[in-house]
């Protein structure tokens, strides 16, 4: 009786040594499974696809960008040589009254008073078309003077200007759009001449 307790003592030990065919314990690394040799060649062909797929874009990218920056180039060009198309088509009223112009300047019969007043009305339709396009006169007579906007060619004394204002304006500027185009040249005056101011 003692011998077949003991014997069940010895089965049932934790120090028994595991059998042959009894696998490793959760603690041993496990070798990570080998691809079959077909998935492999699948994989690579894939990612020679993948390659020659992405390849492509970059091609079909690189050609669109190049007849983008063509294109751009192309409109530019058109823009600016059209740019000015609108302008010439609103002044060609105004040459149109300048040909009738001369074309009464040379009559025999011309009469001079009514060439002034046809060369002012073409004047005044001249100034209309180009202030459409945002052109706009700087004509400072009387006003303080404006080194952004006026050219001071000259100085002199003036009794009803005050000293820093504009006394005349030689020529007119002109801005376009808030730019400026041209500074207008101006007289600028000193104020009252010195032998007023002493008497």
């Amino acid at each position: 009786m003692n011998e077949s307790a003991s014997s069940n003592t010895e089965s049932t030990s934790p120090d028994t040594a595991a059998s042959p065919g009894t696998p490793p314990s959760a603690s041993e690394p496990k070798a990570a499974p080998a691809l079959p040799e077909n998935d492999f060649a699948a994989e690579i062909a894939s990612a020679k696809k993948e390659a020659a797929d992405n390849y492509d874009r970059y091609v079909r990218s690189v050609a669109d960008m190049d007849n983008f920056r063509r294109r751009t180039v192309r409109e530019k060009e058109e823009l600016r040589q059209f740019a000015a198309s609108k302008v010439l088509e609103d002044l060609l009223p105004v040459l149109d009254n300048l040909s009738l112009g001369l074309a009464a300047a040379k009559a025999p019969n011309a009469d001079l008073k009514t060439l002034v007043g046809g060369i002012g009305m073409v004047a005044e339709q001249l100034k209309t078309s180009l202030s459409g396009h945002g052109l706009k006169e700087i004509n400072p007579l009387g006003q303080p003077f404006d080194p952004n906007l006026h050219e001071a060619i000259s100085q002199q004394p003036h009794a009803e200007i005050a000293e820093g204002s504009v006394v005349t304006v030689v020529r007119t500027g002109y801005s376009l759009n808030g730019r400026l185009l041209r500074p207008a040249s101006v007289i600028v005056s000193t104020g009252v001449p010195v032998a007023e101011a002493k008497a």
